[in-house]
């Protein structure tokens, strides 16, 4: 029998038990608190303020040094990351001091490992990464320390990246609510009382609170414009292939994809240069490497035309003001010369959703079920885990074709929808951050949510698309509280999204105008 997800049936471990084990280290300051003074001395440290690309070329030409790099990491993590308990797994400050000191003679070399060379990163802990353990925030994996990196990872470590520890997530990725048994909660960066979204959660608020220059992210569900929207930074969905995996089907894959999180276009596209091209152990992965994404990103838009989508002609439901701020953000895209027009692919957007709760069941399922299948361990895993493999166990074969036509079926319409637009837009998300201690809302301006995933509705189009979608601010709510908005283009055209959000994002500057809170607090 399926498990229902719902308030009489709690998980076995509680978010508010999660809470409350992390209160000791958790600020709870209100996102439009007025900040004080503060002196030189308590302000963020320069370098951790720089962009990323301003970072690798301070580096390269050596006016700071790659330990001068990691200490002021270090130092900005250690004051700021346990209000949010973004950044998880952090290693021991000696020898990664001793990794950037071998960073720096490499330099003094002439060597150059690449656009990374000297930067910390964390890797969000779904991905292995050698020697660090990869939990994927369950206790039954809370031991496992991979001893090997996996395929993204290994192209950051060489292209210069040292890795400081792992950037938190919900239990094995489920849910854009990132908690879990083994780390706890992370908050939002701009009010410690709300959720930071997820599964790409502790990668987002890092960025936004500057305790990493890039991030590394998935997404399967919105896991990365999720977030991104709702801690005023950019996250970027790619096409299926262009970031290479290592997943256990190589023929069968997922819909998630990972892709790159930053907090400007131009450092997104030199992460995703890192991160996308062919690999013999993805099969499926595209030809090519990630050249393409080092062209200008400068271009005229005059006369492209974009596509409003809203709320799909009244289809989903929105809290108060979402719809209002994304709209507002229209009129950059019209001030660089864009038509903007109300309109959406021609087909059922229901259909869509009710055939993406099958294929997910079967993916997520299928990728659970050793986990159920054991006793111990399944008394270990959230409802919402069991809940996915449970449904996937009611599908037959046809079930999961059935669900895969109609996601062919809507590719199409999208395709047919670009032979007239040559972008959409649609909002991050149908609501504004909410109480970190819901597991998920049960609700959305009075419609109840059918399943723990169901308010994330809005990001599973693109999904089911395939096509390219990054998420860029879209600016605050009332309540001080951000949201973003989807630039979404054809399948593998991210070099024009990322063209149009560089765009979008010089006429906006969010990321630099709107800064969290916690920056010009007092340490």
């Amino acid at each position: 029998m399926t498990s229902k997800i719902s308030e009489a049936n709690p998980p076995e471990f509680s978010l508010r038990s999660v809470l409350r084990a992390a209160a000791g280290a958790a600020a709870t300051t209100a996102a439009n608190a007025i900040p004080q003074p503060v002196s030189a001395a308590d302000r963020p440290p320069e370098i951790v303020m720089m962009d990323a690309g301003g970072l690798a070329n301070a580096i390269r030409s050596k006016q700071v040094s790659c330990v001068d790099v990691m200490n002021a990491y270090l130092d900005h993590i250690e004051w700021l990351n346990p209000k949010v308990d973004a950044i998880v797994a952090l290693q021991d400050g000696a020898a990664l001091l001793a990794q950037s000191r071998e960073r720096d003679a490499q330099l003094a070399r002439g060597e150059i490992m690449g656009p990374l060379h000297g930067f910390p990163h964390a890797v969000k802990d779904l991905e292995a990464v050698k020697g660090i353990p990869m939990t994927k925030g369950s206790p039954i994996l809370k031991n496992f320390i991979p001893t090997a990196d996996g395929i993204m990872v290994d192209r950051l470590r060489k292209a210069g990246a040292i890795f400081i520890g792992k950037t938190n997530t919900p239990e094995f990725g489920l849910g854009s609510q990132t908690y879990n048994p083994v780390y706890g909660v992370t908050r939002n960066a701009y009010d410690q009382s709300r959720t930071s979204g997820g599964s790409s959660g502790g990668a987002a608020v890092a960025l936004a609170l500057r305790m990493l220059p890039v991030a590394d992210g998935s997404d399967y569900g919105g896991s990365l414009r999720n977030p991104a929207g709702w801690n005023n930074i950019f996250g970027f969905r790619t096409s299926y292939g262009l970031v290479p995996t290592e997943a256990r089907d190589l023929w069968l894959p997922s819909m998630g994809v990972l892709g790159p999180m930053a907090r400007n276009v131009p450092d997104l596209a030199m992460l995703l240069s890192v991160q996308s091209g062919y690999d013999s152990r993805s099969p499926l992965s595209m030809v090519g490497d990630g050249a393409m994404f080092h062209q200008r990103l400068e271009r005229d838009f005059k006369g492209a035309r974009i596509a409003w989508c809203g709320d799909f002609n009244g289809y989903l439901p929105f809290e108060p003001g979402v719809l209002d701020v994304c709209k507002g953000a229209l009129k950059a895209f019209e001030t660089i010369g864009c038509v903007v027009e109300n309109a959406q692919p021609d087909y059922s957007v229901d259909a869509v959703w009710r055939a993406w709760l099958k294929l997910r069941a079967w993916q997520i399922g299928g990728e659970l079920l050793a986990f159920y299948n054991d006793a111990e361990k399944r008394a270990l895993l959230k409802p919402e885990a069991v809940y996915e493999v449970e449904s996937g166990l009611k599908l037959t074969a046809f079930d999961i074709t059935a669900a895969s036509v109609v996601r062919s079926e809507w590719y199409r319409a999208v395709r047919r929808f670009f032979e007239k637009y040559d972008f959409f837009i649609v909002p991050t998300a149908q609501l504004f951050p909410f109480d970190v201690n819901e597991h998920w809302p049960k609700e959305i301006a009075g419609k109840a949510m059918e399943t723990y995933h169901e308010w994330m509705k809005g990001v599973l189009p693109i999904t089911m698309s395939g096509c390219p979608s990054l998420a860029v601010p879209a600016g605050f709510g009332d309540q001080g509280l951000p949201i973003g908005i989807q630039i979404v283009g054809p399948n593998h055209a991210e070099l024009a999204c990322l063209q149009l959000a560089h765009a979008y994002d010089l006429a906006t500057g969010w990321t630099s105008k709107r800064l969290p809170a916690l920056l010009s607090q007092s340490r």
